[in-house]
Order: C-alpha cells, then structure tokens, then sequence
C-alpha cells in the first residue's frame, strides 16, 4: 500500500522516505528500531526527588500553570519555561534548544504528559531539561490516560534512525513515531505468516503479526523481548534456508569433475618455488586436493588474512586442473588487483608450458578479440580478469576450475555467471577479509571452509601507530629518512565524497601539495580509479621498479598490490576508514624483508564539523573511530580484528549482506544470538531434508515469502 494512504504523509515526505529505501507501509513496518527508551515509569511530581539519583527518565502527567521566555543574561539567548502542576505540586520544564518554538506551544490548562531525567536547578529545586512530551485529552481527574495512544511517553519508547534529509521532512525519531503508529494500528494486521503453525509451535514464537505490533510499541519488557526474538527467528530461518538449498544444489543436484592428482606441473612449480610452503598452506592444499579428486563440485571458501599467501596455493590447485586438461578463469574485482595477479601468475610459471590471458575492460579491440580466440580454442589454460570474464561473448572452450578473489565483492548472480561458463567446475572462492572464526560455518554454510592461519616466516610485524594532525612534520620527516635508506612509501588519501569525480579531485590537490610543498625533492606518483589501464599498470611499474619513491593513491591499492621495497603506509583521515579497509591497506607494506611501519593519521574533530549530526551521534562515531585505531595498534591478527569489526559495525555491514545474496539483518545479530541462529538453522536444514520442495500445504506460507523475498537471491531454479 502507498505511504500517501497514512496521515501526514504528503508528497515531500514520502519523496524522503523514498530516497531512504521506504516506498510503501510494508517497508516502513519492517522499519524497526534501533533501540529504546524505558519511559513506562509514571510519578507523581512531588516525588520526583526520589529519582534523581537514579539518572533514569521518568514520566509526570501535568497541566500547564505558566509559561513564558526569558533572553540569557550573558548570551542574551532565549529560553523557555514551562511550569505544570498536578494535584499536590509543581514541576519547571526549561528548553535552551528551539525556544521560540517552545514559548508558544502550549495553552493554559493543557494536560500534558512529560518525561526527561529529573535534575536539580542552581536553586535546588527539580526540574526537567528537555523533555519529551505528549498532549492528553481530557480531564486532570481522569485515572488513567490512554498509553497505548502516546508517543513519547509514559511507556517504552521506540527510537527510529534517520537522516538529515529524513529529519528535514519531519522525520526525526519522534516524527517516525508518529508515522508508525498509524501504519501498525492499521495495517499490521495484514502481515501474512511467514513460518508453518509447526516451527511457531516448535521454538514458541509470537505470531508476526502481533511481533511487528511489539517491536513497535511493546507493552513490557517481556513482550518486546519475544518480539525480537520472532524477528530474528525469521531473518536468520531464512538465511538458513537459503544456504541449505545452495548446499544441497552443490552436493545433490550436480555431477562435478574428478582430477587426477598427479600434476607434474604442480610439482615443477613447489621444487622452483623461492620459498618453503607453510604448514598452514600445505593443510589447504590437501583439503582443496580430497575436493577436486570427488566427482562432487568443490565448493570451497579458503581465508587467509593478507599476506599469508593464498594466490601460490590458489595456483598450485589451478596447475592440476590444467594438467588434467580443464582452463582455470581467475576473477577479480577490481583492474588493478586482476593486473596484479597476472603478473605474478606469469612470474610464477614462465619456466612452464603454461599459457596466461589478461581479460578486462578497455582493452584494444583487436588484442581483445585474439584473447577471446584463445579461450574459445582452449589456447589459453588460465584467463585472469575482472567482470569481462562474464560477458555473453566470453565461451570457454573446456571450464573446469574457478577462482574467485576478494568474493564479497561480487554477488551471486556473478559467481554463477561465472561458474556457468563450464559444466559443474570446481569453485575456490578467496578472501583477505578474515571471518571471525565462529561464524564463518554460519554465513557460507553451503560452502566448505579452508583457513590459512600462519604467515610466511620471514615477514616481520608491522608496527603501527596513531599520529596527529600537529605531528604531521615528524611523519613526513620519518618517511624522508626511509627513503634515504632506499625504501618506499605510499601515502593514502580517503573518498572525501561518494563520487569519483570530487574524489579524484581531492587525490590530486593533496599529491600537488606533497610534490610541491612537503617532499620537493623525491618522486612522487599519483594512482586512482579514474586512470585507465595502461596508466595505472604505468605506475605501478614505476614503482615497483623504484623509479618512485612515494606512492600517493586512493583505495584502490586496498588489495593485490605487492611491492616488496614499501615500508611505509600512511593513511590520512584514518578515522574516516573502516577496520577491514585498514588492516588491508596495512597489508601493502610488510612484504618485504625490512621493518615495516603503518602510521594512522587522524582527525577525531572531523565527526563534530560533519553536517546533519547531532552532538550524541559525533559522540558515538567519535568512540567508534578511536576503538577502530586503537585496535589496530594493538593487535595485526587479522581474526581479532574481524571481532572488533563485527562489534562496532555489526553483520549486515561488515559482511556486505547484499552482494553476499544474504538476507539483510534488521534485528539479529550473528555475534550475539547464536542460540536462536541454532534453532533457526536446525529448522531451515530439517525442513529441506523433510520436504525439499515446499510443497505441503503447511509449508505454503514458507514457499510463497521464499519465492516472492529471497529465491532470486541464490537463482534457485529448483524451488519455484
């Protein structure tokens, strides 16, 4: 149903709405909060006194005695006063914020309902500073006002994230309120069950329903606890669900190819290798082995934190696909990555018959239709590239092996793209964005898991520190000294804006201003996304042949560049970074055999100058960045950082749910409710075995949210 259908929804707001991602009733009741405040305790104000220790909001039921404006004898500035009364006292409500308003929004004799937490006044007397309130209707005498009816008072109260934009249509918190009220009074008993009588009865869950109702506006404490319980339930048996059929399609539906594991290729390369192989590296390698012998598809996950050399296994395993006579496509998400994995395959089997294609965009049109000759003839056994490598015109003349790096960067529909250029290839799937161990089985749960827990012997810890903006001197002089003793450096400048245009435009007034001003005499190259392929691979040239001696770049250096000489990494702004993209940017530096230094350099003031946030929420980020830094000088194991970035950011964002094609997470959070993704998962995986294809007619309720909410998700054609 269209939100113009509820009260105080007019074209404005519901343009705002639209922008956020709300377009009908349905969205803004799956809106939920993101927390509450308990205001459900109701005094009397004379005994307000009783609870100013206790530094909690309470409510009061008062009629309005007086009001009036008085103007700041030092900042002339005005403010409000407000005094109600009920049947024995007095109470003052003072507002400094929005005075002119407040001055004149009451009437006389107006019962009103007002919580906020009781403080004293110079004077010594009580008093509320901001309260929120309600208007009642009717008399002073009446026992008991109509709570289920109120906003902001007198229960618990739901607070609703918004936006600047949301705010300046009247959508702030309170404004959500008042919208939503409406929509769950009339329109939450629409919501069509979404799990059988059986799984309700089963785990005790609320009806949805009457759980959207709670989440909303709970009546006590018990229920909202049940509430979000049901929800979560919901979010995490669906989630389940979906990797329940993946697992099933992968394990069931599909005839793979079984290798022999002799490779003489794979071998050749192990004896002229540089280096021994981990202990961690050979475990993989034996298990991505007792994979690719199964007539089963591998569908495999293999993490390693950066550094810890995923790409030399990744290839050992695409050498015996070759030598049993299958092409490996190598997909990466970025130019620059699959550029850099390129060159190092080409490194690594030169002394090899082995023949390596480079496929990405912008490439000349006749050396392009040659590299698609090649891999429709079979000419070429491994094909790196980005995206291309899923165009319709790209055909493989025999596919039997996939890698796919940096996987959370693409979605499903593409990793099965990919996947469907052979038939039933084996898929090795990587990521240097380490998953907290306990839930790695949760979120690829249709995917077997490696770990590469160890990294090379000779690479030292990188020591890494926070720097202020007054120390920035020091910091330019330590990255002189480094070059002076023939290291390198790169020096990262954050997405200022979400555009690439304003980006590109920071990037290069900041390396004119290091070129000119700061490091006149070393040579400084700038990188970035706008560049094209030839001139990025130009640069990296440049500096991976020493021909610079400072890098300056945005994030596209995030992950796949590997120059052995940089010590240095310098991240600007670094508050302004996310944990993961910290420690990958990290993990350009360390890879040589020198000690190797990420200096962190921030700005906390930054949260306090950005526009449309209040001063809690600058607060809040403010804390959140210094746990971000903090973290990383504490620890360089990419795992504990995973935890801490679960905590601050929380699964959905961390985890990237929507190009994952999982579910969004509203209320449950994988860290936390482990006891209900049991129950959940349970559920989902006994339901498949039970009935596979949804049909009886208790399950219809399931069948038809799966199709209509997450069957595209996965490209479920079996289940339709």
């Amino acid at each position: 149903m269209p939100l113009q259908y509820l009260k105080g929804v007019g074209p404005k707001r519901a343009a705002a709405l639209h922008e956020a991602g709300i377009s009908a009733v349905r969205d803004l009741l799956n809106y939920y909060p993101f927390g509450y405040l308990d205001r459900s305790t109701v005094v009397r104000i004379g005994d307000l006194r009783n609870h100013v220790d206790t530094g909690k909001p309470v409510t009061v039921i008062g009629e309005v005695y007086r009001q009036e404006g008085r103007r700041s004898k030092r900042t002339r500035k005005l403010i409000t006063f407000l005094t109600v009364r009920d049947e024995n006292d007095y109470l003052t409500c003072v507002w400094f914020e929005r005075a002119e308003w407040y001055k004149d929004a009451f009437e006389p004799g107006e019962l009103l309902a007002l919580a906020a937490k009781p403080t004293y006044d110079q004077m010594g007397r009580i008093q509320f500073v901001h309260p929120e309130f309600d208007r009642l209707k009717g008399a002073p005498e009446e026992d008991e006002p109509d709570w289920g009816r109120l906003f902001n008072t007198g229960s618990i109260i739901p607070k609703y994230s918004s936006s600047a934009q949301l705010a300046k249509a009247g959508l702030d918190s309170r404004g959500f309120r008042r919208i939503l009220r409406q929509a769950v009074d009339r329109h939450a008993d629409t919501i069509a069950e979404t799990l059988s009588p059986k799984i309700v009865d089963q785990h005790d869950l609320l009806e949805l329903r009457r759980a959207v109702r709670e989440i909303h506006f709970p009546e006590d404490h018990t229920l909202l606890e049940h509430a979000r319980r049901r929800l979560k339930f919901d979010e995490l048996f669906y989630l389940q669900l979906m990797l329940a059929y993946r697992r099933k399609i992968n394990r069931e539906e599909s005839k793979g190819i079984s290798y022999e594991l002799e490779s003489s290729l794979a071998r050749t390369l192990i004896s002229a290798l540089p280096f021994e192989l981990t202990s961690a590296q050979q475990k993989v390698l034996r298990e991505i082995a007792d994979d690719m012998k199964s007539p089963r598809p591998m569908n495999r996950l293999l993490q390693g934190d950066v550094g810890s050399g995923k790409t030399i296994v990744a290839l050992l395993s695409a050498l015996v696909a070759a030598d049993n006579g299958y092409q490996v496509a190598f997909m990466a998400p970025t130019e620059i990555l699959a550029e850099q994995h390129y060159r190092s395959i080409l490194q690594f089997v030169a002394p090899l018959p082995i023949e390596v294609r480079l496929l990405v965009g912008g490439q000349r049109k006749k050396a392009r239709a040659e590299i698609l000759e090649d891999i429709r003839e079979g000419r070429a056994h491994i094909v790196v590239g980005t995206h291309a490598l899923i165009e319709e015109g790209v055909k493989f003349r025999e596919l039997g092996f996939v890698i796919i790096d940096e996987q959370h960067r693409f979605g499903v529909l593409q990793r099965n793209e990919l996947r469907a250029k052979g038939l039933h290839p084996d898929v090795l799937v990587m990521t240097a964005t380490p998953i907290p161990r306990t839930l790695s089985m949760t979120l690829y749960g249709d995917l077997d898991v490696s770990i590469i827990d160890e990294l090379p012997a000779h690479r030292k810890p990188i020591r890494t520190a926070i720097r202020l903006d007054h120390q920035k001197e020091r910091v330019y002089q330590f990255v002189r000294d480094e070059v002076a003793a023939g290291r390198q450096a790169y020096i990262v400048v954050p997405l200022i804006e979400e555009s690439e245009k304003i980006d590109l435009k920071a990037a290069t007034k900041e390396f004119d201003r290091l070129q000119k001003e700061v490091f006149p005499n070393l040579r400084l190259g700038l990188l970035h996304g706008r560049l094209s392929s030839a001139d990025k691979e130009d640069v990296m040239r440049s500096f991976k042949e020493k021909d610079l001696d400072v890098l300056v770049a945005t994030t596209v250096i995030e992950v796949g560049i590997d120059i052995p000489n940089a010590s240095v990494m310098i991240i600007e702004d670094a508050e302004r970074f996310g944990l993961s993209q910290l420690h990958q940017l990290r993990g350009r530096v360390g890879r040589g055999a020198d000690q190797s230094y990420c200096i962190l350099m921030a700005d906390y003031g930054y949260f306090q100058r950005k526009k449309g946030v209040s001063a809690d929420e600058a607060r809040e980020e403010q804390d959140k960045a210094r746990r971000r830094l903090e973290t990383m000088v504490e620890t360089t194991d990419g795992f504990k950082i995973a935890e801490v970035d679960l905590q601050l950011r929380g699964p959905g964002e961390l985890f990237g749910t929507r190009q994952s094609g999982l579910p969004e997470l509203r209320v449950a959070n994988l860290q936390t409710d482990q006891d209900v993704l049991r129950d959940a998962r349970a559920a989902a995986f006994h339901l498949v075995a039970d009935d596979p294809e949804l049909r009886s007619k208790e399950n219809a309720m399931i069948r038809t949210h799966f199709t209509q909410h997450h069957k595209d998700q996965i490209a479920l054609s079996s289940v339709g």
